[in-house]
C-alpha cells in the first residue's frame, strides 16, 4: 500500500459526506433538489491484508497508475447507488421545504 491508496469503502464514504455537506450548504436557499441515482465506476486492486486475520480490501487505483501494473492485477467496477432519508426512507432532498419565493427570478415582469 502507498501513501497514496485510498481504501474503496472511503471512497464512497466521501462522495456521502460531500453529499451531506451539499445538504448543509442548502439550509435556507428557496430551490430544492432531488438526488438522484448516483453512478460511480473505479479501478480497483484486490489486496489481501494479513495483519489481524486474513480479509480482502479492494483500493481504488490513481487514474494514472493503473497503465503501469499488469493485466489481471486491476478491476474496473462501476455500481449505482440511490440515495434515500435514512430517518423517512423516502427520497433524499437537498434544500428545505419552505414554500420558494421565486420573485426575484427571472429578469423580467413580475407576476401580479
Amino acid at each position: 500500500m502507498t501513501t497514496h491508496d485510498i481504501e474503496l469503502a472511503d471512497a464512497i464514504e466521501s462522495v456521502r459526506d460531500q453529499l451531506i455537506a451539499a445538504a448543509s450548504r442548502a439550509t435556507g436557499q428557496a430551490v430544492a433538489f432531488e438526488v438522484g441515482d448516483i453512478e460511480m465506476e473505479f479501478t480497483i486492486e484486490l489486496r489481501k491484508e494479513l495483519k489481524g486475520g486474513t480479509k480482502v480490501k479492494a483500493w481504488v487505483v490513481e487514474a494514472g497508475a493503473d497503465a503501469s501494473r499488469t493485466r489481471g492485477e486491476t478491476h474496473r467496477v462501476s455500481f449505482t447507488l440511490k440515495p434515500r432519508n435514512a430517518a423517512t426512507g423516502g427520497a433524499w432532498l437537498v434544500g428545505n421545504d419552505d414554500a420558494a419565493d421565486l420573485s426575484g427570478l427571472g429578469g423580467g415582469s413580475e407576476a401580479p
